[in-house]
Formats: structure tokens, sequence, C-alpha cells
């Protein structure tokens, strides 16, 4: 009997080494990636440029008492315009971003101005601008931001000098004057490291804006003695502006991803 257990103690013993042999080495599993990260706080500056469009609802009155000579109609007009600025930014709760900012216009966005009464035509320029706002955000990637903006703007419009019917100077003009109003908007900005190319702080924004400003009551006034004519003309204008601008960003430190 003793015989009979060693021998199947000892086939067990070698089937089971050989089991251990067919089964080879265990797999390596490599330890997962930790997704990417980047670090959106902290300043920026910018600067580009775009062009936009000119909106004006405008009518003439009488200078004394206001009396509406016709109905409201609306004007509009296009241009360009180039843009500088700066903010900071803070990211929270992983992939939201909030800031503040501040950017200046300067450029050249024409509407047209009329006075049918008199038979009267001019253009009237915004020649600079500014906006101060917020921004909330939402990263689609690490290095991609989409986001939307709000705020407070003021603008500067330039003289009208205004023509006849026959296309010749009238001798009558309006007074440029400021205006302040507020904006909404929107827009996307994406780090510009592509194509292997390696920028490290360096991104590139594209804005939709949309600014309206209160209305204005400009007396018509003669060239030479520059006294009023007796018309009117009251405008409320609302511009909207699509402009690209490189953005240069001071702490920028992602995305990382470790090595192995």
């Amino acid at each position: 009997m003793k015989k009979i257990l060693l021998a199947l103690t000892a086939v067990a013993a070698m089937t089971g080494s050989a089991s251990a042999a067919d089964l080879g080495a265990r797999p390596y599993a490599k330890a997962p990636m930790p997704a990417p990260v980047a670090n959106w706080t902290g300043f920026y500056v910018f600067g580009g440029g775009g062009g936009g469009l000119s909106n004006t609802d405008q009518h003439v009155q009488t200078t004394v008492g206001a009396v509406p000579l016709t109905i409201d109609q609306r004007q509009g007009g296009s241009g360009w315009f180039g843009t500088v600025g700066a903010g900071y930014d803070w990211q929270f709760s992983g992939t939201w971003v909030a800031g503040v900012f501040a950017d200046g216009q300067f450029g050249s966005i024409k509407g047209t101005i009329q006075d049918p009464i008199a038979g009267l035509t001019g253009s009237q320029k915004l020649e600079t601008s500014w906006a101060a706002g917020v921004r909330l955000g939402w990263l689609v990637a690490p290095n991609v931001l989409s986001y939307v903006n709000g705020g407070y703007s003021g603008a500067h419009f330039g003289r009208t000098n205004f023509t006849n019917l026959a296309g010749t100077p009238a001798g009558i003009h309006l007074d440029g004057y400021d205006r302040h109003g507020w904006f909404i908007g929107g827009g996307v900005e994406n780090s510009l490291n592509f194509f292997g190319i390696t920028s490290p702080g360096w991104f590139m924004k594209t804005e939709y804006r949309s600014a309206f400003y209160n209305g204005k009551t400009q007396n018509e006034l003669f060239d030479v003695t520059n006294t009023l004519v007796g018309r009117d003309i009251r405008a409320t204008h609302w511009n909207q502006t699509i402009s690209t601008s490189l953005v240069y960003r001071f702490n920028w430190t992602g995305p990382v991803v470790a090595k192995y």
C-alpha cells in the first residue's frame, strides 16, 4: 500500500510541474497613465484684430421740444479694428475656469447717419472703445477653453460730416461723442501646441462680441458758425465684432503627462 501511495504522489508532482510550465510567465500589466492636467490659473495678455458690423436705430427730431420728425430707421455699416488687453483666470473644480479682463479697441467701424428731411447723409465712425468684464468657461480639453463673457463697455464715435443728394458737402455736421453700455459674447481659446510644434504659454482665441450703447441726441450744426440747425438726430448703437487674438499666459504649466 505504501508503495502505491508513493507512486501516486510522484505522478501528481510531475503533472503539477508540467502544468505550471505550460502556463508560462504571468503577463506584465502597465499601470494606467494619469489624465493630462493643465493649470489655467494666472495672468495673461493678448493682442489681435478683426471685423465688425454697426447697427444704428435713429430718427430726426426738433431741437426745441424733441418732437419726432421721422420714424425710427435702422442704418448699417462695417469695418475693422485692432485690440489689446489683459486678464486673470482661476481654474476650479477641475474643468471650469472663471476670470476677469479688460481690453481696448481701435480702428474704423463706420455706420450711416441720415436726415431725410433735408436730404442729408453722412458716415459716423466708431474710432475707439474699451471693455471690462468677466468670463466663465469650460475645458473641452486640457488645453482648449470654451467660454462666455460679459461686462461694461465704452465707445467714442467720431464727427459726422453730411453731404447732400448731389454728394457735395452740405456744410452741416454732428460733433463726436462718447457713449457707454454693456456687452455679451463668447469664444474659444486653445493652445498653439500642434503638429509637433511646442510653444509653451502661447494661445490663440477667437471671440464674438455684441455691444449695446445708450442712446444719444446730437445737434445738427452749421460748419462755419457751429450754431444749431434746428434739427437733432437721436441714435442708439448696437455693434457686433469677431476677433482673433494671440494670447500669452505667464504661468502655463500644462498639459503634463507622467512618463514611464
